[in-house]
């Protein structure tokens, strides 16, 4: 999976999509507001008759178009979907497109009026979900989570999804994605490396510098990181700082609230992270690398250390070498921490909507209700290595190594799953979090300037009238 920093704040309702160097950059497309082309158009297709076997009324034959994000997963798992939805629907005509570069092809499809049908808006470059939502260019999928289960009888859509993800998807009060992975973020190592040295990984961040200091002494990088993309070694510094200070730390940083960023969890995480660069251990050149290099460079056992999300071991399957055995470990703690260490940040993502101006709004979520069955996330689980949104999805299989230790991470942490949210809410300020945790480790900036820097972010956020605000 490609990075993903989003940036810039809400457009008006009838402005047009700004591209402003966003596919360069490597960051979201802000999709606006998409002006009508038409006061008061309807989707060209209002579906058919609703009955237990068709309950968000599907019209038989109303073609389908099926646009997914074809990166580290690729596509097929979605295909198999669509596959599904033609036994069922025999006479739709399934139009597939698996794309590397969904905002940008799909920009101008908003602004024009002509959506597809079923969106997977993932990946650099990928639409703001928050300006379509505001712009009104997404269905509300209540209907959908309400619906019976495909393969579950008994249970509603929304019953067989990991806690969280609704919530993820939801703005303003309505569900309007549904996200089909579920990523878990953390610090990986080999289990093998690790077994033939005799370390231990730690649970403290004490212990973790000690066992630093130990890993450099045997000529090994304790860590490198994702340098080109600092939301990667953001994470990790963001999860110690949720566990140094609880929830209410997490709800002040989204809530956008003064002195948010000054709170002690936050400044003694950022403390952390930069003694790890002050030590020196992080790899030398890691500020230069891109995600794919440093995870290479892990791969080949230069550094022990690297964060990422759970989606690494799928990303890396082509590199990774035989015995490897690369495992997730939770974020080691501070002292008086008010979360357990077994606590994670964890949210979905591989988002899919349906746009509001889809021919076949009913077809559309037919096929995510289809694309989110047990027996769907099930092979996406085994083919990718990866855990899906869906609860279940994973019992009865032969797990890899990674898979395994996600796994077993969301069971340790039970209901100390958590998940900041202002990445998905403000863009803007998600980019300047990332660009100050960059510099801060790469010691240009202090604590203190890192701490002032994000704040002024925060504080001008919250005072810009013209971004929609969310609370939790």
């Amino acid at each position: 999976m490609n990075p993903e920093n989003p940036h810039r704040p809400y457009p008006t309702r009838r402005s047009l999509l700004k591209t402003a160097g966003a596919a360069a950059a490597g960051v979201p497309l802000l999709a606006a507001c998409v002006t009508n082309s038409g006061d008061g158009d309807e989707p060209a297709d209002t579906g058919g008759a609703k009955s237990t076997e068709n309950p968000l009324g599907v019209r038989a034959d109303a073609p389908l178009e099926v646009v997914v994000f074809k990166g580290g997963y690729g596509d097929e798992y979605a295909i198999k979907a669509e596959a599904k939805y033609t036994e069922k629907y025999p006479q739709a005509k399934i139009d597939h497109k698996g794309l590397q570069k969904v905002g940008e092809a799909m920009q101008p499809r908003f602004v024009a009026g002509n959506p597809p049908d079923v969106v997977d808006n993932t990946g650099a470059g990928r639409l703001d979900m928050a300006t379509l939502v505001s712009a009104k260019q997404v269905t509300d999928l209540a209907e959908l989570l309400d619906a019976p289960a495909f393969d579950q009888p008994g249970k509603k859509v929304r019953d067989t999804l990991l806690p969280g993800v609704v919530d993820d998807g939801t703005f303003g009060g309505s569900p309007v994605a549904l996200n089909f992975t579920y990523t878990v973020w953390g610090v990986w190592y080999s289990k093998s490396l690790f077994a033939e040295r005799g370390w231990i990984y730690p649970t403290t961040w004490a212990d973790m510098l000690a066992l630093c200091e130990t890993i450099k002494k045997a000529g090994i990088a304790p860590w490198t990181y994702q340098g080109k993309y600092p939301e990667y070694i953001n994470d990790p510094l963001l999860t110690m700082a949720a566990k140094a200070g609880g929830l209410d730390l997490v709800k002040a940083v989204d809530n956008l609230q003064p002195d948010a960023w000054k709170q002690p969890g936050l400044t003694q995480a950022a403390e952390a992270f930069a003694e790890l660069a002050g030590k020196g251990y992080l790899m030398s050149g890691s500020e230069a690398l891109s995600h794919t290099e440093a995870q290479a460079a892990w791969c080949q056992k230069k550094a022990a250390f690297i964060p990422c999300g759970s989606w690494l071991e799928s990303e890396q399957k082509d590199v990774t070498p035989a015995g490897f055995d690369m495992v997730l470990g939770t974020v080691p703690a501070l002292p008086a921490a008010k979360m357990p260490v077994t606590a994670v940040q964890a949210a979905s993502s591989e988002s899919y909507l349906v746009p509001a101006k889809a021919k076949n709004v009913a077809g559309g979520q037919e096929y995510l209700r289809i694309l989110f069955s047990l027996a769907s996330a099930k092979d996406f689980a085994q083919a990718n290595s990866t855990l899906p949104a869906v609860a279940g999805a994973t019992e009865g299989l032969t797990l890899s190594s990674g898979l395994g230790s996600v796994r077993d991470a969301v069971t340790a942490a039970g209901p100390d799953a958590f998940n900041y949210r202002f990445r998905t809410w403000y863009a803007p300020l998600a980019k300047a979090i990332d660009d100050a945790t960059g510099e801060l480790v790469n010691r240009r900036i202090s604590v203190a300037d890192w701490s002032t820097r994000i704040q002024k972010a925060s504080d001008a956020l919250a005072k810009d009238s013209t971004v929609v605000k969310y609370t939790r």
